[in-house]
This record gives structure tokens, sequence and C-alpha cells, in this order.
């Protein structure tokens, strides 16, 4: 455990910002699930649905410093991809 007054407050603000971060990690996981679960029944009505949902998502994860841009990148182009395998 820290001595420093800054040191004490930095534990804290870790431990509050780790946590969202871990919020967000699994909600975003739980989308890329669902999208991956109505690629694979071919459900492409509800998969066009959900594509900008998921899409945003991502954006919103890479503004809050949760994600990298570039992994954001990989997968809206992944997602795309399958959505247009589709037809």
């Amino acid at each position: 455990m820290p001595n420093i007054k800054s040191a004490k407050k930095r534990v804290l603000i870790e431990k509050r910002n780790s946590l969202r971060n871990r919020q967000v990690k699994s909600e975003l996981k739980t989308m890329l699930k669902s999208y991956s679960s109505l690629i694979a029944e071919k459900n492409v009505k509800e998969a066009q649905k959900s594509y900008p949902v998921v899409s945003s998502a991502l954006d919103g994860a890479v503004l809050k410093g949760i994600i990298h841009k570039n992994y954001a990148a990989r997968k809206k182009s992944a997602l795309s991809k399958q959505l247009n395998a589709l037809g």
C-alpha cells in the first residue's frame, strides 16, 4: 500500500477505471458474440440491424481508451465482410 497521499488516490482511481473498463469490455464481447451468432444462424435482417450498434460500441470503446483504434477498425471490417458474405 502506498504511503504518499497522491499515490493512494491513484490506487483508488485505477480501481474505479479498471472496473469501468472491465464492464465496457464485457458488454462489447457480449455484443460481438450475439452478432456472430446471428451470422451463424444466417439471420440477415437482424444482423443488418445489429451491425450499426456493434460498430458504434466499438467506436465508443476506442474513444474511452479501452481498445485500440486499429483493433476496432479490424473488427468492423471483419464484421462487415461476414455480413456481406451472407448477401
